[in-house]
């Protein structure tokens, strides 16, 4: 008998927090039998929704946000579920408000205002993780708490999903007051960040580190190098972050990333530290003695090394940097410039057993020559990329040709690390970028219409200036931005996410797309597929020869199923005969590219409507 009455116990527990399907029925049986009554229970849910309580324009009480209700978004396209967490929340005497469908989020947002959103994982469309991504473009909702609630048990599963930009992650079945309380103190925790912060003027601290903001230091670099001032500017990067990021998941890194700030603000102190991207630092030290650079360099290096830091509980990291300064004194253009000159010294410094370098002026014997090796004209070359059933657009490819003084041409391998090492790649970007732009002008009633995909570097995209550039081009020569696909390596945007996404967020409203290439698979990589806005990836070149490796086309298979999920479209390059076309399309690409369909040349004048692979 007490056997029967504990699983009546645990029955009943089970219903009570964990709605089955259609639950809604089953409890509208309790008082009712048909289905009549079971809609009046969806409509006296629903209607509850409009009973919440609702700040009042006139009240000054309801007016701080700290003490209006919280306001939650919902994202579920289970009508049953979405009822459910509302209900619960209405309970605890919260504001909850659901949307259903992912293309409507946003205008809830704008409408609503959350506090927090609620998340579901797997939706028709645009999955959860995409979604956040899309949310985390937009400045203003940057800071908004995401909190996915689902019921997928995959454990690597939660990676991606706080990779994506979610702040937590809550498993069903769940208890009511434990969603309750994951999200009330989210939102106390949020409030009160923006009740710190006071005014609508950038933030000169981060809410959550307590160091400047990457946008202060950078005015305060700016201001130095304007008034001449004296001092040096160091750019610090965390060895092995990748590594560490596999190894401990994207929580525990961002919490060792939090550490090794705090650990380097004490170590520089007074001068200012900021972090800029996933693994690294800028310290601005206005004021001090040039002289003395090297030895604060070195005095970081070994302060950030000296003790450990805790990834997880009782398992501590020993974590190492690599350091590029300079002298502000060297005469820099501007903030942009300054920071890619120490950013290109920290490339050096990685080789050296001390782990710092200083910059070196363009004097510098082996820049002269990488100089030397750029001296020559620009030739641009094309090579279409076609869709494997046809297509009604003309893409190509725009690849980077320099033809020197004495006629040797150079290809993008040799000249691009070149310009890198010479500190030219912004220069050489922008004049590509500009040539693509022009054609795109010339070919802009063409049939079929243009679309080329231009290589870019991360260090060109990170300057602030080159996106307000790149509008403004787009604008005056009246060229539509879907015509044009930014290409990234996916080396530059595994270092660089935040970077990528913050230049991504101030051209999408142009319609510019996006391509993450040289793509292979791997838990960082596929996570990069939700985090950023993109619109294709072009596989790695070894890819090309799957059809003579199963293992290789199972892996390809597996990339592609990954990246099509994620609503994008896969290139497949470098196809050289029938048997590698035959298996990336077996394989699920959309579009091939490589000498089988055409050579690189110096045309734009392949065949596209004719063209079915």
């Amino acid at each position: 008998m007490a056997t029967n009455d504990n699983s009546t116990q645990s029955a009943r527990a089970v219903r009570a927090e964990t709605p089955p399907p259609r639950y809604w029925q089953r409890w509208a049986n309790n008082s009712a039998a048909d289905a009549g009554s079971a809609q009046a229970v969806i409509a006296a849910v629903e209607a509850s929704a409009a009973r919440a309580p609702t700040p009042s324009a006139g009240d000054p009480a309801q007016t701080p946000a700290a003490e209006s209700p919280y306001r939650v978004l919902i994202v579920e396209d289970d009508r049953s579920q979405a009822l459910f967490a509302q209900s619960v929340l209405h309970g605890a005497g919260m504001q909850a408000i659901v949307q259903m469908e992912a293309e409507g989020v946003q205008q809830a947002i704008v409408e609503h205002r959350p506090d927090l959103i609620l998340m579901d994982l797997h939706m028709p469309g645009l999955d959860g993780m995409r979604l956040t991504a899309l949310i985390r473009q937009q400045p203003q909702q940057q800071l908004l708490p995401i909190v996915f609630l689902t019921g997928d048990p995959d454990p690597e599963r939660q990676f991606e999903v706080l990779d994506s930009g979610a702040d937590d992650f809550l498993t069903k079945p769940i208890r009511p007051r434990h969603l309750v309380a994951a999200v009330s103190n989210r939102i106390r925790r949020s409030r009160q960040q923006a009740l710190s912060s006071g005014s609508a003027a950038p933030a000169l601290s981060n809410p959550e580190t307590g160091l400047p903001t990457r946008h202060h230091i950078m005015q305060q670099l700016g201001a130095a190098l304007a008034e001449g001032a004296t001092g040096g500017l160091m750019f610090i990067e965390i060895a092995s972050a990748l590594g560490l990021r596999e190894r401990y998941g994207y929580a525990a890194f961002e919490r060792l990333m939090m550490q090794a700030g705090r650990r380097l603000a004490e170590v520089a102190t007074p001068h200012l530290l900021a972090r800029l991207n996933d693994n690294s630092f800028l310290l601005l030290a206005r004021g001090a003695d040039e002289d003395a650079l090297e030895p604060l360099a070195r005095a970081v290096r070994e302060g950030l090394s000296a003790q450990p830091l805790s990834a997880r509980e009782e398992e501590p990291v020993h974590l190492r940097c690599a350091i590029g300064y300079a002298r502000l004194s060297l005469g820099f253009s501007d903030a942009g410039s300054a920071l890619e000159a120490v950013e290109r010294t920290t490339l050096q410094a990685r080789l050296l057993p001390e782990g710092a370098a200083a910059y070196q002026t363009r004097a510098d014997t082996t820049t002269r020559e990488h100089l030397a090796l750029l001296e020559g004209h620009l030739e641009l070359a094309y090579q279409p990329i076609v869709a494997v059933a046809g297509g009604d657009t003309a893409q190509y490819q725009v690849l980077l040709r320099l033809r020197q003084n004495d006629g040797t041409l150079l290809s993008a391998g040799q000249v691009i690390p070149a310009a890198e090492a010479a500190g030219r790649i912004v220069d050489l970007d922008q004049q590509v970028l500009d040539h693509s732009l022009g054609l795109l002008n010339l070919y802009q009633h063409s049939i079929p219409p243009m679309r080329l995909f231009v290589s870019q570097s991360l260090r060109t995209l990170a300057r602030d200036a080159f996106a307000e550039w790149l509008l403004n081009a787009l604008a005056e020569r009246q060229v539509a931005g879907s015509s044009l696909v930014i290409d990234v390596r996916l080396p530059d945007a595994l270092v660089h996410a935040v970077t990528l996404q913050q230049f991504c967020a101030r051209l999408m409203p142009a319609g510019v797309q996006f391509c993450l290439s040289q793509f292979e698979p791997g838990d960082e990589a596929n996570a990069l597929l939700t985090q950023l806005p993109l619109g294709f990836i072009r596989m790695a070149g070894r890819f090309a020869g799957s059809h003579a490796s199963p293992a290789l086309r199972d892996e390809l298979r597996g990339a592609i199923d990954v990246a099509h999920r994620a609503g994008l479209q896969i290139i497949g390059q470098q196809i050289e005969d029938p048997q590698a076309a035959a298996a990336m399309w077996m394989g699920g690409v959309d579009f091939i590219q490589g000498n089988m369909v055409q050579s690189v040349g110096s045309e734009l004048n392949f065949d596209f409507q004719s063209a079915v692979l």
